[in-house]
């Protein structure tokens, strides 16, 4: 998934942006509603904002209001220490899809932010592609009941081509999903991830790379 997290506490923003990365999350960071809102309009490929009320300039509260409704929406996690009743309320109101109040559990937090990507863009808990599953909720990887042990980034790469369900991704694809604004698009990062990923993954290849277009997953790979 790929998170944006607007926060103005950069300590705590970029706490929270690494402790999401390790989990193979590809995180945005934003410190106030101008820059969040803006974030969303380039990138466009949000699951989930985690949105801070108390922001400087545009509030967390006007963000939500400027994008509750649009059909491209991210699903919304309001985390502020405005976390009374009143407080909650006021916020599912506005639009926001879940509430968290500080201070939090980041366990808590980060299955919290997995329920919304699985309702905002259906990313299901399970995914399966010939003897090969994964349990996006445990982060488990199994082929043919062998346990396959991926780095953060490589079961990202493989839940974006698994979420697929066949259809080629290009590189960009790849790059916008899996990392976060700051990768190269020059660089040959997916190439390797997903060269490694192949390795892991082991024979018959799952994963086909189709030259000038991208790769795919397909049980019948070869």
């Amino acid at each position: 998934m790929r998170i944006l997290v607007v926060e103005d506490e950069r300590r705590l923003a970029e706490r929270i942006a690494e402790g999401l990365r390790d989990q193979g999350m590809a995180v945005d960071v934003s410190h106030d509603g101008d820059d969040a809102l803006a974030k969303v309009e380039i990138n466009g490929a949000y699951d989930v904002l985690v949105l801070d009320r108390d922001l400087p300039g545009r509030s967390g509260d006007d963000v939500c209001r400027e994008l509750t409704g649009r059909p491209d929406s991210p699903m919304i996690l309001m985390l502020t220490a405005l976390s009374g009743t009143d407080d909650r309320v006021d916020g599912l109101t506005l639009g926001a899809d879940d509430y968290l109040g500080k201070p939090f559990s980041f366990a808590e937090l980060t299955l919290r932010i997995q329920a919304l990507g699985r309702r905002g863009r259906s990313h299901p808990a399970a995914l399966t592609c010939g003897d090969l599953t994964m349990d996006t909720l445990r982060r488990t990887v199994h082929r043919s009941g062998r346990p396959i042990a991926l780095t953060a980034k490589e079961f990202a790469v493989l839940q974006v081509l698994l979420t697929a369900d066949g259809a080629v991704l290009s590189h960009e694809q790849l790059l916008e999903r899996a990392w976060d604004e700051h990768a190269d698009p020059f660089t040959n990062t997916v190439r390797v991830t997903v060269n490694r990923l192949r390795r892991k993954l082991g024979a018959p290849d799952l994963v086909e790379t189709l030259v000038g277009a991208g790769y795919r997953i397909t049980a019948s790979s070869s």
